[in-house]
């Protein structure tokens, strides 16, 4: 029996077994009622600030244990919660928080000092409620929590209820609001437990930011409504994630594909823990190198899959599941529920083998996004949503991600997709990860050039590295310019930055072809 409010996701496993464990972090572990009662006090204190249904609060955490009873307190009174990107600037924080019109912001004790500078100059905030003292005015959370009841009368939902509202600013523009529904959170929650066959043995590691749809989707929300338990870090370590996979017997991991590249490169201390606990993992956010997969089979004799997702999206239409068919270098199959076109820049499905716009329509997708009917009108039409992300699909129905719609390099007329040329640059035996962007360039239009990061440092060249492109790859694809990197940048959520790669390769002149 599936709840009807997302704050409770977790209440199967805390009927049946309450005393399990539900999160780690540090030495610190709670169990599922341990969790219940936190959510509880959580709601409970909210409620008698005058917060109810409707009412946004924002939530400016570092990844913190107290994070899941913020995000899923708040929704038990019917109020939205506000996950904030911590790593944005304060100026696009500010905004967010104003945009939102939050009238309680909740920082955990990393973020406290900050959060009181930037409600101090917000509209409309009327609480601020940190972990630890962050100006004058603010609540104090143990405190507050502490006074607060952890019984709390169960509220009647509506499945279409906003429940979260996530920022996602994609390529351009200011950070928009997604609203997103308890019944739709939950519908994607349930398919994704079925798909990792996740049940109460299973232990996730999260070293991706909690505010993110890659930790939120991709653990919490399955791990939680299965009975499985999370594993929190505060941020990402390669070496600490290995420390942590030994020392919890961590069953699974979620990640993006730098995370995993920076794992693999830990050679020596993987080979003195003991990760032999690890049965799974997934890998989204971006698209994923085949010699990334092949590698990390090679080393924790354990599958890694691909899965396609996007906030507003489901989050997640397509993905692999545990067991059963899979093709290499594929993201999977639409998940039950889902549909999924690929359409070409006129609207007309694309035929199979090419790539075109992903539109996908399921039980999760956004009803629109906050004070923004246009560009709720633009993106989601008919039920259907335009993603902006390029894909193709074979003829068994499984997806391969090519890049975003926005990446894609237009070279005297043809399409070069980021993708195929990385694909082809990780063939290289010393080239460990690679990257693709476009500089402007007065005879072709744009250009590729290449970001890459070796192996060994210092033992190849920038003309071998095309040299080798060249005898692989399509000559209009290849990349005019090659620049080593110690590791490729990441953004806030743990993908790769393209942006700072733009600016890095427009400030070089590329070579004329």
């Amino acid at each position: 029996m599936l709840p009807d409010n997302l704050g409770h996701l977790f209440d199967v496993p805390l009927r049946l077994t309450p005393q399990a464990p539900a999160v780690f972090q540090g030495d610190t572990v709670l169990t599922f009622a341990d969790l219940e009662a936190r959510t509880n006090r959580v709601a409970s204190a909210l409620r008698e600030l005058g917060v109810g249904a409707g009412d946004r609060v924002a939530l400016m955490f570092s990844n913190d244990v107290k994070f899941l009873e913020v995000l899923f307190g708040p929704m038990r009174l019917g109020a939205v919660a506000v996950p904030l990107n911590t790593r944005m600037g304060d100026d696009a924080l500010r905004y967010v928080v104003e945009d939102a019109e939050a009238s309680v912001v909740i920082a955990s004790r990393a973020m406290a000092e900050r959060a009181g500078a930037l409600v101090a100059g917000a509209r409309g905030v009327k609480h601020l409620i940190a972990d630890a003292p962050a100006g004058d005015g603010a609540l104090a959370y143990d405190e507050l929590t502490a006074a607060a009841s952890p019984e709390l009368a169960r509220r009647r939902t509506d499945p279409d209820e906003v429940c979260m509202q996530p920022y996602t600013s994609g390529s351009t523009g200011k950070p928009k609001g997604v609203l997103l529904t308890h019944g739709g959170q939950i519908w994607n929650a349930d398919v994704l437990r079925k798909a990792i066959l996740c049940d109460p043995t299973e232990r996730a590691l999260i070293a991706v930011p909690l505010f993110h749809k890659n930790a939120l989707a991709g653990a919490v929300k399955p791990f939680l409504l299965a009975g499985g338990s999370l594993v929190i870090l505060p941020g990402f370590d390669a070496r600490e994630v290995i420390r942590a996979i030994e020392r919890y017997r961590v069953t699974y991991l979620t990640g993006v594909p730098a995370m995993y590249t920076m794992i693999l490169a830990e050679t020596e201390l993987l080979a003195r823990h003991d990760v032999g606990s690890l049965r799974y993992a997934v890998c989204g956010s971006a698209e994923v190198p085949e010699e990334l997969l092949e590698e990390f089979r090679r080393v924790f004799k354990a599958p890694i899959a691909e899965s396609y997702g996007l906030t507003e999206g489901g989050p997640v239409p397509i993905t692999n599941t545990r067991w059963g068919l899979k093709r290499r270098g594929s993201c999977g199959l639409e998940i039950p529920g889902s549909d999924v076109r690929l359409v070409d820049d006129e609207g007309r499905d694309v035929p199979v083998g090419q790539p075109g716009e992903l539109l996908t329509r399921n039980p999760g997708l956004a009803k629109g996004y906050w004070k923004l009917p246009e560009v709720t009108a633009r993106k989601l039409r008919d039920g259907w949503l335009s993603t902006g992300d390029l894909l193709r699909r074979d003829a068994d129905g499984f997806y391969y991600f090519v890049g975003r719609k926005d990446d894609m390099i237009n070279v005297a007329g043809e399409n070069v997709y980021p993708k195929e040329v990385e694909d082809v640059l990780l063939r290289h035996p010393n080239l460990r990860d690679a990257a693709v962007v476009p500089v402007p360039h007065g005879v072709k239009g744009e250009v590729p050039v290449a970001f890459v990061v070796e192996r060994e440092p210092g033992r190849t060249s920038e003309e071998e590295v095309k040299r080798f492109f060249l005898e692989r790859g399509a000559p209009y694809a290849h990349p005019r310019r090659v620049m080593f990197l110690d590791a490729l940048p990441l953004g806030g959520t743990g993908k790769l930055d393209r942006n700072a790669l733009r600016a890095r390769a427009r400030a070089t002149p590329s070579e004329r072809p």
